[in-house]
């Protein structure tokens, strides 16, 4: 994601498995207890996790846990303390087994910190940390961690059930492809997703007389598609109020929620502001979760706009049903280095063809600044870009899109 920069390193921390993968599933059966609220197809997901021993069933098996945990009701009696330790130790177990799938599909950003079993535990791991200070390994994993939290104390005070009923106030949904589309059809260029953006933890304050309705008009103004609207609070100084207002100010531009999305209640708030399309982070999410919140997405009516930055993310994507919209970030997430030839690396030989043939619109994201580099990702095989630090930090956004692309884009 643009704008991020690293912070420190720490040593790694281990998690050694001491039992067979059969006992694993067996034993995450027992500890997983689901009630009579779950439907059918997710009972048999979890037959099939208990019978098998590859890495998918456990994941699956961690997503029927999520969806029965989304859809369900508060308990109507109070919450004995046994009944409280055990919730806690459940919560720990899912979460070591999420870090177990992502770890073997190449996920280096852990969802939460690595802290151990809750007291009187005994399961299947031999917990060893090496690293006591639990400390981040970068920005982005900083960033997911609080995240992690936030959304948490945002589900409790908006349980999913009352969200769902806010989007039938919401406004309709626009077509964010659609509108990247079609700019690329009127101008011969890249279709723009200017970005309403405050602040970037690694360059601080982009613009100090900040007002996200006057950039986001002085976008639209300047040839826009569609814009892209950060709704971090603590690290981007952006909000979801920043979202409704310019989609309450009458802005045409369909608007991407810029969101570090680790939960899919996030997905149906980000629609009940009035969100055209939403952020998936690859680095983030493992395959199970991203399949599921693409259905999501499609259920409520937002686009998902999947970010990647290598190759074994674009291959893990490219093998997932109905994603169409892959956004190329050109920043390593290790060295934090901005480099755009990585556009071209992903987008060459026979990778390039199957995307052509699944017909995957993609957007080239960081380190954008110049019609030169707007030109080098065009002849790559972009058909959209995603702009924030080099337009928002000029006086006039609408001359800055201009500037960027080199000539006028304006309607």
């Amino acid at each position: 994601m643009e704008g991020l920069a690293s912070i420190r390193t720490i040593p790694k921390v281990s998690f050694q498995p001491i039992s067979s993968s059969t006992r694993r599933s067996k034993f995450l059966a027992r500890r997983l207890n689901f009630g009579p609220s779950m439907d059918a197809s997710l009972k048999n997901s979890i037959s099939f996790a208990s019978s098998s021993s590859s890495s998918p069933p456990i994941s699956t098996v961690i997503r029927a846990q999520q969806i029965e945990s989304e859809a369900g009701s508060a308990a109507s009696s109070p919450v004995t303390e046994s009944e409280e330790n055990a919730l806690k130790v459940k919560e720990w177990e899912v979460g070591m087994f999420q870090n177990e799938v992502a770890a073997s599909q190449g996920i280096r950003i852990r969802r939460r910190p690595p802290t151990g079993p809750p007291l009187h535990y005994v399961g299947p791991f031999q917990f060893r940390l090496q690293n006591e200070g639990n400390t981040p390994r970068n920005i982005l994993e900083e960033i997911i961690w609080y995240k992690d939290k936030e959304v948490s104390q945002m589900k409790e005070r908006r349980p999913l059930a009352a969200l769902k009923k806010d989007l039938e106030r919401a406004p309709p949904a626009r077509d964010f492809l659609g509108a990247l589309k079609a700019a690329y059809r009127r101008t011969n260029l890249p279709g723009l997703i200017a970005e309403v953006k405050k602040a970037s933890p690694s360059r601080g304050v982009l613009r100090e007389d900040f007002d996200p309705v006057e950039v986001a008009q002085a976008y639209e103004k300047g040839g826009a598609a569609c814009l892209s609207v950060l709704t971090d609070e603590k690290f981007f100084q952006g909000s979801f109020e920043n979202l409704e207002k310019i989609r309450n100010a009458g802005v045409k531009c369909p608007l991407l929620c810029k969101e570090f999305v680790v939960d899919a209640w996030q997905i149906y708030y980000a629609r009940s502001k009035g969100a055209d399309a939403i952020l998936l982070i690859a680095a983030v999410l493992p395959d199970l979760d991203i399949k599921y919140m693409v259905k999501i997405c499609k259920m409520v009516g937002l686009t998902p706009l999947v970010e990647v930055h290598n190759e074994k993310e674009m291959d893990r994507m490219l093998a997932i049903e109905g994603i169409e919209l892959i956004g190329i970030n050109n920043r390593n997430l290790e060295t934090f280095e901005v480099d755009i030839s990585n556009t071209k690396k992903l987008l060459e030989g026979e990778r390039g063809q199957k995307i052509r043939e699944k017909n995957v619109t993609i957007v080239g994201e960081s380190g954008l600044f110049t019609p030169d580099d707007i030109a080098y990702v065009q002849e790559a095989g972009v058909k959209a870009v995603l702009v924030g630090e080099s337009i928002v930090k000029q006086s006039n956004p609408t001359k800055g899109i201009t500037g960027l692309f080199g000539k006028d884009i304006s309607v």
